[in-house]
């Protein structure tokens, strides 16, 4: 016996790539790739925190080959080779995992799964319980009455019920499921058209893999056939798919306990990769323990007093609401929480019905005791995504003021290039707090309860842990953007005075014609019949057109095409640009493209818009998100107002669809060449200042400049190619991107671009100076001070470093653009507030404000618009803002 806690073993190479593909990019300021690090080591200390073990190991792949390789040479053939800048990061950790005191253990001519399932059998066979830490379902196989895995990222328990439950089938059936259905990512063959559900609809009618086969005479059908040609390469996939249970090891359970932490070491370690904060708990006498939570579910008035007493004297509110729906507008309040010092927070439920659920307050008088607290701009309220919040307050005739910070929005502008914002990744990145999920409480899939449904014997933790957490991460937050004064400019007078913007425009909404919409359905569907039938005759035959492996047979064994571009598996794409190439030369691939574009639209747009109108307002209510794109650009969801196509027929015709209410008109506002005006305000350029000083059409004096003619001699062709080189030169195109877009020689887009560089010298430096600034910093930034990270600006791979110029480069223009649009909104959604209701902002997309405006005030309107958006910066070039009126999104713009 070597501990009556169980052994945990840790899929280390598991925890890598989860890390590295799952959590935000970090580089320190010697621009070392640090976030894959930082991530595993705190999904490890979150573990050890959880189970306190006292025999715990790290199991990593070894380099080169294995056993496997041997026994089938295509084995893992198609893999990527590990990107650099995770390369340069598993010594580091490595170092730091040992200094840790974890055993780590990586054992050559064999996988990490081999050495965990060798020592799982160890355990078992000492009567030992053992928990696996990994995202891999190979692993399942491992699973039985002694060993249980935990997902690496949720934390969920995997016991032997749970294996039968996600699979549909017991653990020791797993080596044979993975047999059958192979797996593309290690190259394992499997049988051809057999998926989990076949698999696993087999396994359950014949038992075993060597029941399978001995029936496979019997299953009818392609897939038998499938089968049966397969049955000599079926025993191969098993041995590849089976984990290896009596690896060699040097070792045995009792080396696997902890040691000690070697604090020399890692104060060495973590001032190197400047993990600050790792560094500063590491000198203290103890680590900084979690607040010990105070949770209470509140039930009565009489529980409610205190708190309200509480948050009328408290330095600061967190604030979360619980609802039956992610739509703001659909939401009905289940319950608040409330959080004023870390540790201690409280649940109010006001809507939970389940069956045998306690008596709560009523909503209508919670909200009523409430209200003045929520209203009370001297009370500073914080919470994650508070826009939410407010929009569900607004349902129910509360305006929520006092907003001092957002945790989400803060998050994002201290690392905009992090992929994720959410509270429970927040709290693992930054506080090393793994959070009560969602799915814990409410369930998933088809078996997810709305909110109200939930227990409060779990719902109330599970509110109170939100407000908790979130004003922690306000702690840590608010005071490293301090620091920043910079970025305290972008979140204190950009994101957060645009969180009451966004909420009115999104509440307003647009009115949507959905009978036009259904009409140009109809279009679309009767089109995409006839191009089916054109791609049939023009194949020789039907194939299903959304089906990469059908298609690259009709293209290029059929039809036999070129071969321009092979996907990292080999074989031939059929991308979207391998096809725009195509489409030069060859029909199908043209109506291919056209097929794919119109199927986009109608699937999107016209048959999903109608039903996304609101039933009681009769408007469609988009969603518009601060916290996603890196350059700081709004995006927007349900619909998605971004993509829908500006120059094509069928993209205008479905602006069309959007329309004014009567004794109204569509207003809309658009910066012009915005960014190129950027440009020139960054760069100082003396021909680009002097051309919009001058107002001259910029396109046409870059062409004059490049052509050296006139520019009233002009042509339309030489303004086009100046047009491209203008906007292509600050999306960093290359001289074979402008000849591919021109359709000309690359040494002629070479000079072109060399022309150019004469005639724009400014534009050139700066260019090399900011280069040249991202590689020494790191990053890259706005106007305003918004900062963009670069994680990949110095890596050796040549492509993904020119990938990373070319982001420096055009990031401060795009993000520049981004906040100028942002601080108009804010100043004309103050002065809308003391406006009548007779003009509403409606949409924001890209450079463009979209307005309904009743025609009685239209002349007196537009003259504040259009000065309130160009005076929303000032640059050393003028900015300029086109204006447009119609009945319809289409005629305005």
């Amino acid at each position: 016996m070597v501990s009556e806690k169980p052994i945990i073993l840790v899929d280390g190479s598991s925890y890598l790539y989860r890390a590295y593909h799952g959590l935000p990019p970090l580089i320190n300021s010697q621009q070392q790739a640090t976030g894959a690090i930082f991530g595993v080591v705190n999904m490890l200390k979150s573990l050890q925190q959880r189970y306190q073990p006292d025999y715990m190991a790290v199991i990593f792949d070894a380099k080169g080959k294995t056993f496997r390789h041997d026994m089938y040479d295509a084995y893992k053939a198609n893999r990527p080779p590990m990107p650099e800048d995770l390369r340069s990061q598993i010594e580091p950790l490595h170092d730091i995992i040992r200094n840790l005191g974890f055993p780590l253990i990586c054992i050559n001519g064999v996988e990490a799964d081999d050495v965990i399932g060798t020592l799982t059998n160890q355990a078992i066979n000492h009567n030992q319980p053992i928990i696996v830490s990994t995202g891999d379902k190979d692993l399942a196989q491992l699973v039985n009455s002694h060993v249980t895995l935990i997902n690496t990222m949720t934390n969920k328990l995997l016991d032997q019920k749970g294996v039968e439950e996600k699979f549909g089938i017991p653990p020791e059936r797993i080596i044979d499921y993975l047999a059958l259905v192979g797996d593309t990512s290690d190259n394992i063959p499997g049988i051809q058209k057999v998926g989990p559900k076949t698999a696993v609809k087999w396994l359950r009618q014949y038992g075993t893999l060597d029941g399978i086969v001995a029936h496979a005479s019997e299953i009818k059908g392609k897939v038998g056939e499938y089968l049966r040609e397969g049955l000599e390469q079926l025993a191969l996939s098993k041995k590849l798919t089976a984990i290896k249970l009596n690896v060699a090891l040097d070792l045995a359970l009792p080396d696997l306990a902890l040691k000690e932490k070697n604090k020399e070491a890692l104060a060495e370690l973590y001032e190197k990769l400047e993990f600050k904060s790792w560094l500063n708990n590491l000198t203290l006498q103890k680590p900084k323990p979690a607040p010990k939570k105070n949770y209470q579910t509140i039930l009565n008035e009489e529980q409610l007093m205190p708190w309200l007493e509480k948050l009328q004297n408290a330095k600061v509110i967190s604030f979360d609401t619980e609802t039956d729906s992610l739509s703001y507008m659909k939401a009905q309040l289940v319950g608040f929480s409330f959080c004023v010092n870390a540790g201690q927070a409280c649940y109010v439920p006001v809507a939970h019905d389940y069956d045998e659920a306690p008596t709560q307050i009523s909503r209508d008088r919670a909200l009523a005791l409430i209200k003045p607290i929520l209203e009370n701009p001297d009370l500073k309220k914080i919470g994650q995504n508070l826009k939410y919040d407010m929009e569900v307050l607004k349902n129910y005739d509360i305006t929520l003021q006092g907003i001092f910070c957002d945790t989400m929005l803060e998050s994002y502008v201290y690392n905009s290039v992090a992929n994720r914002h959410d509270m429970d990744t927040l709290a693992l990145k930054y506080l090393n707090r793994t959070t009560i999920k969602y799915t814990d409480v409410a369930g998933k899939g088809a078996k997810q309860v709305t909110f109200n449904k939930v227990n409060l014997d779990i719902a109330g933790p599970y509110a109170a842990e939100d407000a908790d957490i979130t004003l922690q991460l306000h702690e840590y937050f608010f005071h490293r953007i301090k620091e920043l004064k910079t970025l305290t400019h972008v979140l204190e007078n950009i994101e957060l005075p645009l969180i009451p913007a966004l909420c009115t425009m999104e509440r307003n909404g647009v009115l949507i014609d959905s009978q036009k919409l259904k009409k140009q359905s109809e279009e679309l569907a009767a089109r995409l019949q006839e191009i089916e039938s054109q791609t049939f005759n023009l194949a020789g035959g039907e194939f299903n057109l959304n089906s990469p492996a059908q298609l690259q047979e009709i293209l290029y064994e059929k039809l036999q095409l070129p071969i321009l571009k092979k996907t990292p598996k080999g074989q031939p794409s059929t991308a979207e640009p391998v096809l725009t190439e195509l489409a030069l030369d060859y029909p199908l691939p043209k109506l291919i493209i056209e097929h794919r574009q119109l199927s986009k639209l109608k699937s999107t747009y016209t048959d999903q818009l109608p039903k996304q109108i609101n039933e009681k307002t009769g408007r469609v209510h988009s969603s518009f998100h601060q916290a996603v794109t890196a350059t700081g650009r709004l995006s927007s969801s349900d619909p998605n107002l971004q993509n829908i196509p500006v120059r094509s027929e069928e993209g205008r015709k479905i602006r069309q669809a959007f329309i004014a209410a009567p004794g109204t008109k569509i207003v809309a506002a658009d910066y012009s060449q915005i960014e190129l005006r950027i440009m020139a305000h960054l760069s100082q350029d003396k021909g680009l200042l002097n051309a919009f000083a001058n107002n001259l059409d910029v396109h046409s004096a870059t062409a004059a400049e490049i052509f050296n003619t006139p520019i009233d001699n002009v042509s339309a062709q030489q303004r086009r190619s100046a047009k491209a080189i203008n906007f292509g030169l600050i999306y960093g195109m290359s001289a074979f991107g402008l000849a591919k877009q021109l359709n000309i020689e690359r040494q002629a887009a070479r000079n072109y671009i060399e022309k150019y560089f004469e005639r724009y010298p400014g534009v050139s430096t700066y260019m090399e100076e900011t280069r040249q600034s991202a590689h020494n910093k790191g990053y890259v930034e706005t106007l305003f001070g918004r900062r963009l990270y670069l994680p990949l600006i110095n890596a050796k791979n040549k492509g993904l470093q020119q990938a990373a110029e070319r982001t420096a480069i055009n990031a401060p223009m795009q993000g520049s653009a981004a906040d100028i649009i942002k601080l108009a909104m804010i100043e004309l959604a103050q002065w809308l507030n003391q406006q009548s209701s007779d003009i509403k902002m409606v949409m924001q997309v890209h450079d463009e404000l979209v307005f309904e405006v009743d025609e009685a005030i239209i002349d007196t309107v537009l003259p504040i618009i259009k000065d309130k958006m160009q005076n929303a910066a000032s640059l050393d070039v003028p900015l300029l803002v086109d204006i447009g009126i119609g009945d319809n999104w289409d005629e305005a713009h």
